[in-house]
Parts: structure tokens; sequence; C-alpha cells
């Protein structure tokens, strides 16, 4: 059985990304890319299903030993096990190269103290586990082969094939240093060349130490920080500047539920706010390359946004189930593909309008096709802004008019005035401001509750929404409106859970609620950091800091966050690690150390 979502670190290349648990396995690898199949699909499934385990050797009977400590080397992404054993202690150094070539996942042994034997078991399942490859030898290497694929497995050590398993059994003293490599190349090319695993790792541990230095942040959560943003550089796709919402798919919100989705592509929202983040720390290269990628992805049809696209662009996004996998902890079915692609959700239109307008405001430097696209995306909203949608939560029940969709679309409108007002576009400026005057007037008189002095989830209900946290956020209120703050102080109360951690929205348990799914969902983390950040804008900044602080203690030991937290569970639950949850730790982090709401 795979271990608790926590239980796992992220390693990867920037262009696809494995998950290693703390016992050696790495349960979880795509390739070569983030949404490719999986070579390891353990995770959602059994030990049949793909996994690579490098540890020390255990009874056939007992479960692997986990390692007694672990952590990434410095401020990078090369993660480092070790495990203390009656014959002495072991390192497991694991890492994935910035890709020069052939995509490689490397893991190096090293004996610390004492004799250790150890082991390396190796079960590669092409097809998510689905496919058992043709594995032989060539020319000293061993390669398993099938259809379009072929991974590559180096190492000075000796192996073995047992049960449709390559094996190595090996023992280190100290000082002594064995690698072993998995390498992936199409199946109708010539071999990947022989891995040099510690020029690698060096080169590696340079890329890193380079890239953070980078981060103009220098605050008292800076360890959260600079973690927060390699993970955001990780879910990164180097080649085209997409960066995906998180490297896996179908990780449970809701253990033992069908609330499970492909996360492996680029949701404009996330983008949008992942580059808004990384623009606030210095990472302007990242912007640039975010925004390029945007302007290919919508080129030729922009009225028509997708919520999401390929991490190349890509526009089909066919969802599928992948019925011979159980699930993680049985939680059925397992996606590939994703079927809100086109969904209709107004809220996007104001993400990326405000995430090209802050990078016009910190001086990208000006694209002409940027300014014509955010103008395109204006004239879309003044002729659809007023129709229902599906929301920011993908709701798959019936469309409705959202509070947070249509902010967001004053949101776009406003950041367009003032891209005018700046002089660096051209658009009917009168016309436009009194859009932005209709709307906000429409919000304020049917997406308000005066009896209970808050905004709601949708026109004419009484639910809540804690997007509703964003309203001050954007400037479409002020902080001090007494309509903000009773809304603060109703998601508060109605959307809290013990703990103080925020929920979406109400779910309905075993019945089919407003996103038209049955089942519960655990905290979603995003909105609990928009909770912290909401209560520093309104003055409650001891508040907002203890919150931040609880919420910073539910990162895993590598600082690590899912999509979600299980409050019932006490676990964390969703994609992992997630990028909708580490941005908002960032820009949380940013407001509490600007207002000095901070302890120490």
């Amino acid at each position: 059985m795979a271990g608790r979502i926590e239980d796992y670190a992220l390693i990867g290349d920037m262009q696809t990304a494995a998950l290693v648990c703390r016992d050696g396995t790495v349960d979880w690898l795509c390739l070569p890319r983030f949404d490719s199949h999986a070579i390891f699909a353990g995770l959602l499934g059994t030990e049949e299903h793909g996994f690579w385990r490098l540890g020390p050797a255990h009874a056939s009977d007992a479960p692997p030993p986990t390692a007694a400590r672990r952590t990434y080397r410095g401020d990078s992404l090369i993660l480092e096990s070790e495990w203390d054993t009656p014959r002495g202690t072991v390192r497991v150094t694991d890492f994935m190269p910035p890709r020069d070539g052939a995509p490689q996942l490397i893991r190096i042994v090293e004996g610390v103290s004492g004799r250790v034997p150890m082991r390396s078991a190796l079960r590669m399942r092409f097809s998510y586990g689905r496919v058992v490859p043709w594995v032989h030898k060539h020319e000293g290497r061993t390669v398993a082969v099938a259809g379009p694929d072929s991974v590559w497995f180096d190492t000075t050590a000796e192996t073995y094939g047992k049960s449709l398993t390559t094996y190595a059994d090996f023992t280190v003293a100290p000082g002594d240093r064995i690698a072993f490599t998995v390498s992936w190349e199409p199946s109708h090319k010539q071999p990947p060349p022989l891995p040099e695993p510690e020029a690698s790792l060096e080169a590696t541990e340079e890329f890193w130490r380079e890239w953070v230095e980078h981060c103009t942040y220098h605050g008292p959560y800076r360890e959260a920080v600079i973690r927060s943003l390699i993970t955001l550089k990780a879910l990164t796709y180097a080649p085209t500047g997409g960066i995906v919402a998180a490297p896996t798919t179908s990780l449970p919100e809701d253990i033992g539920g069908v609330r499970n989705w492909d996360y492996r592509y680029t949701w404009l929202r996330d983008a949008a706010i992942t580059l808004s983040s990384l623009l606030r720390t210095g990472y302007r290269e990242e912007a640039r390359a975010w925004r390029e990628w945007l302007l290919r992805a919508v080129a030729g049809d922009p009225e028509n946004l997708q919520i999401m696209y390929g991490i190349a662009g890509e526009r089909e996004l066919g969802e599928a189930e992948l019925d011979w996998l159980p699930g993680y902890e049985n939680s059925a079915p397992v996606r590939v593909g994703n079927g809100a692609a086109h969904q209709l959700q107004l809220d996007v239109y104001g993400e990326v309008t405000e995430a090209l307008h802050l990078g016009h405001m910190t001086g990208l430097a000006r694209n002409d096709y940027a300014s014509l696209l955010q103008l395109k995306l204006i004239r879309y909203l003044e002729r659809h802004w007023d129709e229902p949608d599906e929301g920011i939560w993908e709701v798959r029940g019936p469309r409705r008019h959202f509070v947070h969709s249509k902010v967001m679309a004053w949101v776009a409108v406003d950041r367009t005035i003032k891209l005018i007002e700046s002089g660096d576009a051209d658009g009917p400026l009168e016309r436009w401001r009194e859009l932005r005057d209709d709307i906000h007037r429409d919000v304020c008189e049917k997406g308000y509750d005066k009896e209970r002095n808050t905004f709601t989830q949708s026109y004419g209900s009484k639910e809540l929404d804690a997007s509703l946290l964003l309203i001050p956020q954007m400037g479409f209120l002020p902080p001090d409106d007494k309509r903000v703050i009773g809304t603060i102080e109703a998601i508060q109360r109605e959307l809290s859970t013990p703990d103080g951690f925020i929920l979406r929205y109400p779910t309905s348990g075993g019945d089919e609620g407003v996103d038209g799914l049955p089942g519960d969902e655990g905290a979603f983390l995003a909105c609990s950091f928009w909770m912290a950040d909401d209560l520093a804008m309104i003055g409650r900044v001891d508040e907002a800091r203890k919150l931040f602080e609880k919420l910073l203690s539910l990162r895993n030991d590598l600082g690590l966050l899912a999509e979600e937290w299980d409050p019932r569970l006490k676990r964390q639950v969703g994609n992992f690690p997630q990028a909708f949850s580490h941005v908002p730790l960032i820009d949380t982090a940013l407001r509490l150390t600007a207002s000095g709401a901070y302890g120490g």
C-alpha cells in the first residue's frame, strides 16, 4: 500500500516529477513529461503497477523500514534520506538533473557507518501499470521496452531478475558510493548516453543554488517561502513555461470517495496566481516564459479561452477512467485528462488580466500582443459577463451566477482600464468605465445578503463561498467596508473547521450538492491562507499570524502541501504537491512581513 500523502517527497527536472516515500520507494513517475503515462503507478494501486524501492534490506514478510531522517540538501530539490539500522547508517540521495537530453532519475547510496546490507527492487510497468515491458540486457545495460517507450537502468551493482522485477543486493561501508539511474528514451532511438551521477549531482546542486539567489524575499518566513518557490519552479514545464497545478492525478479530496481529478495540466487561474507570486519575489524570467506560453496557447481563438490547457498549449484534454487501478486507498475512479477543460469559468479572465497587469507594473518587457489579447478578452466579457458559469471550483452541477466570477470580471475590466490610462493600449475608455460600474453595481445588489451582512456564493443563494475572501484582495471593495468585514466573519462562522481552517463551500455528505458530486472534502488550504490575508487586511494581525503559522504546521517534514487538509483524519488530501496551496503561502508571508505581524 502507498504511504500517506504527506509521507512523500518531490523530486523533478522541470519537465516531470517523481514522488519518493519515507521508505525509499518511488511510487509515482511519468516519463518523459508531467502528463505522460506513469512507469511507476503504485501510488494509485499496488506494487504490481510499478515501483522502485531502494533502502536497507529487510525480511520479505516485514514492511520496509522508513528513513530516520530526510531533508532537502540546502535550498534545492535534492533529497537526502538516512536510515539507522542495527548494522550501521546509510544515506540515499535522490534527484533528477535539470534536463539536457534524456530524463534521468538518479539515486546514490552512501555508507555512513558500519556495513549495511541494501536492496534495490525495480518493477517497471508502462501505461499506468497496465503494460509489462520486455526487460533484457543490451551491451551490459538493462533496458525495458514496450511500444514507443524504453527505460534504461544503469548501475555498477550486480543485478538479477526475479518475479518480473529487477533486483540488486549489495552492502555499503563508510565511504562507499553506489549509483543507480533510470533514463527514458523513445524506443526507436539509440540508447541514451551512460549517466554520470556524480557530475550530475554537482550540476543539479549548482542549478538550484543559482536559482534561489534571485529571490528578493528575506523576511522571517524565508524558509517556507523558498521551499514553496522551489516547488513552484519544479511544477513549471521548462520547454514551454506552462505550469502544472500538481504533478499527480487522482489523489483524493475525500479518502475512499470519487473527488479524484487529474491536475497535470496548466490551469490559467493557477498559473496566473503562480506568476504573481514569482513576480513578487523576483522571478521575472518565469513570468516572461509563462506569458509567452499563454500567448501561444490562446493564439488564433482568444475569445474561446479555455480554463486549462496542456503543458505545451494542447486544447484537447479528454477525460477517461483507468479501471485497472484501484485508486489511492481505494479511492476510485482514477482519472486521466480533465473534462472541466471546456467549462465556462468567467473568473479566469480576471486572473489572466491581473497577471498581465502585474507583469506590466513590475517592469516586464512590453509585449504588444499581450496587450491586444487583454483587449480581446474584455470585448468577450463585455458580451458575456452577465451569464451564469461553472465558477472557480469547476462545479459539475448547474451553472450559476457565481459572485466570485462577477468580481473577477470586474477585475479584468478594471485592470484593462488601467492599461489604457497608462497609455500602453487604446480602447473605449468611457464605455468600459461604465461596464466596470455596471458589474460592480450588479454584484452589490444581487450577490449581497443584507440581512446577514455577507456576500453569498451566487445570486439569490444563501450559501457562502470562501472565494468571497478575495473581494478585498482584488480591490473590489476596501477592507474596512462593513460588507467585507461581515463576509469574513460569516465565513469564519459557517465554513470554518474546529481547527480554524476554511472549507471552500458547504458540501452535502452522501448527497449531491452544489458541485454535483457526492461526499465531503477537507479544508481547502488556499482558502485558509486567504482568510489569514483578510484578517491582516482588516487589522486583526495577531489572529492572522496565528492562523498562518498553524497552516505552516500542516506542511510535511519537507515543507510540502497537498490541496486540502482532512480535519477528521488529520492528514493531507488531494493532489500533491499543489501549486494552489504554495502560492497563497508565499502571498500571506509577504503580507504579514510587510505588516510586521510575525512572532519572534
